[in-house]
């Protein structure tokens, strides 16, 4: 089935080239070029992706990105911007975006994230393993084994662990973590995340100096590791 990507982007050059480019590669493409135009057809449209322009007349790339978090989108989004600096990425990462990219940039590198995104949005089939270093876990049977032998695991530490394992590569912020594990009616404090996440290493990782469950400093967290 051809992927479907939506462009949400004012500048009509931008726009043409993305969308030509795009088709070549075979996607499915749809275009928008202000905010409100660009949310209605997300929501109606249901793309594999969008990518997303961030200064938009009227409504903001940041509030088309807000608004379909809000309403319980779980569709990759592929920020661009002319703002580079880290609190803009960082704004657009706790506001849902799966990725960012500052203008002016490469089309290689732009189409080698979108590949990468939609990759890494494809869910591992139901009752298959996660298994990393010496990790193997079985989400349907609830089950989570190291070198072997069992390993205790709450409710809430396995839907962490299946979240981060499900967006392996990618990074997360805690807002994003808490969101999707706790839900959004969570009134607690992003330190909950950081606790977790020590619980997580301390079980599955080392402590010390972990290699799979990564911290990205003024971002989030990211996981590493391998899904078979």
């Amino acid at each position: 089935m051809t992927e479907r990507i939506l462009l949400v982007e004012d500048d009509a050059n931008i726009l043409k080239g993305l969308e030509l480019n795009l088709g070549l590669e075979g996607y499915q493409v749809r275009t928008a070029m202000d905010g409100s135009n660009g949310l209605l057809a997300a929501q109606e449209w249901k793309p594999d992706l969008v990518v997303l322009d961030i200064m938009l007349p009227g409504i903001s790339g940041y509030e088309v990105c807000r608004e379909l978090r809000r309403r319980g989108s779980n569709v990759p989004i592929l920020v661009l911007s002319a703002k580079g600096t880290e609190l803009d990425r960082v704004q657009g990462l706790d506001l849902g975006a799966d990725d960012y990219v500052t203008k002016p940039f490469g089309l290689q590198e732009l189409l080698a994230r979108v590949k990468a995104l939609l990759r890494r949005s494809k869910p591992a089939p139901q009752g298959k393993l996660l298994t990393f270093a010496d990790v193997e876990a079985d989400f349907a049977a609830g089950e989570v084994r190291r070198a072997g032998v069992p390993v205790e695991m709450t409710v809430r530490e396995l839907h962490l662990l299946q979240y981060l394992a499900g967006r392996e590569g990618r990074v997360v912020t805690r807002q994003m973590i808490l969101d999707a594990v706790w839900g959004e009616n969570y009134f607690g404090t992003e330190r909950t995340v950081d606790n977790f996440i020590t619980r997580l290493r301390q079980k599955l990782d080392n402590p010390d100096e972990p290699a799979h469950f990564l911290t990205v400093r003024g971002m989030g967290y990211r996981f590493r590791g391998e899904i078979k």
